[in-house]
């Protein structure tokens, strides 16, 4: 699967189109609970639209479809998201309901001192529909990428995602991001999660999800139990932490193993890796080359305190991808790797 062909050179049509909702979030100034901490710095947050910045940031045509307050939250999301380049023409301002904010700790999301609240009830977002958005917008680039947050936010969202991964001629190819987030589903009286994700994926061109997530949504153990239940998309990316990632094409899989990453913060890398795998989709390289590319920008974002991390130039990261799996086994990235000149690949640390 490729999306190669011709370019239209009609100015609203972009490489891709990201929709979902996104957030103004509030980080910690230091460690600690949230009783505990001060004060906050303010940056955005939003799985979609961080695949939108990262993709801008490389070069590629982005926008962001979503729906944000009017508001002065809503004026900072459409501000700084469209400082990466990003197209916001698709975005749309409600008047009646307000951007949703999330705060979270410093620490790692995998502990158990992780604390995140979410003020999102009734968001603008939670209003996105077929009836509310500009469908020919959203529809208007090569990739249209979606995940399973959208869904969960109202019964009006599960219905756009519906009419957006309806399988039907001219669409584009549509990206999903499984994102399952059972805290979010928790209270939801428009359907059950696993159900509505695993149907939404079936009509996906390209799926990516997480062995853990199918495993804690489905039941589903390995990556070909994952295809087996999920068929229909023709490539399916099944990502399995530090091991590595798996990709289906067809019936065809093909592995590469994750790299060693001096971790700075592990959070961002999964919508890094859809970016990188996304990035290099475009430019209609093999699976084998998408799989690495995901893992060297899942890498950048690894390797920075922030969610969003400029990826590494194309011709860098095109010439890491290039190395024999020796070479790539032995690739030990930390902070700064991304910033490495031209002819510099040796100077990538090793274990």
């Amino acid at each position: 699967m490729t999306v190669d062909g011709p370019r239209s050179t009609a100015p609203d049509v972009v490489d891709v189109v990201a929709l979902g909702e996104s957030m103004v979030t509030f980080l910690p100034s230091r460690p600690g609970r949230l009783a505990d901490v001060p004060s906050f710095d303010r940056a955005i947050g939003g799985a979609e639209s961080n695949v939108a910045c990262v993709l801008a940031a490389a070069g590629h045509s982005a926008r962001w479809a979503g729906r944000v307050g009017a508001d002065g939250f809503g004026d900072h999301l459409v501000e700084a998201i469209g400082a990466y380049g990003v197209d916001v023409c698709a975005v749309r301002r409600d008047p009646a309901r307000p951007t949703g904010v999330y705060f979270r700790t410093a620490g790692d999301r995998a502990t158990d001192a992780h604390e995140v609240a979410y003020y999102r009830a009734g968001s603008a977002a939670s209003a996105m529909s077929v009836d509310t958005m500009d469908l020919d917008a959203i529809r208007s680039g090569r990739v249209l990428h979606l995940s399973g947050i959208t869904p969960a936010l109202s019964a009006d969202c599960l219905g756009l995602m519906r009419e957006l991964t309806a399988r039907r001629p001219g669409r584009p190819l549509v990206s999903f991001d499984v994102n399952h987030r059972p805290g979010l589903w928790r209270d939801a009286r428009h359907g059950h999660g696993p159900e509505v994700l695993l149907e939404l994926a079936r009509g996906a061109d390209l799926v990516f999800v997480g062995d853990d997530e199918a495993r804690d949504a489905w039941g589903l153990g390995g990556p070909e139990a994952v295809r087996a239940a999920l068929p229909e998309p023709e490539l399916l990316v099944v990502k399995q932490g530090a091991s590595g990632a798996t990709a289906f094409h067809g019936t065809d899989a093909t592995s590469v193993p994750a790299l060693h990453v001096d971790v700075v913060a592990a959070v961002g890398a999964g919508d890094a890796f859809a970016a990188g795998f996304l990035s290099a989709t475009l430019r209609g390289k093999p699976v084998r080359e998408r799989l690495r590319h995901g893992h060297l920008w899942a890498a950048a974002a690894l390797t920075v305190p922030a969610d969003l991390a400029a990826p590494p130039a194309r011709g860098h990261a095109d010439r890491l991808v290039a190395l024999d799996d020796t070479a790539w086994g032995r690739l030990r990235l930390g902070p700064g790797w991304t910033h490495a000149e031209e002819g510099a690949e040796e100077e990538v640390r090793t274990p």
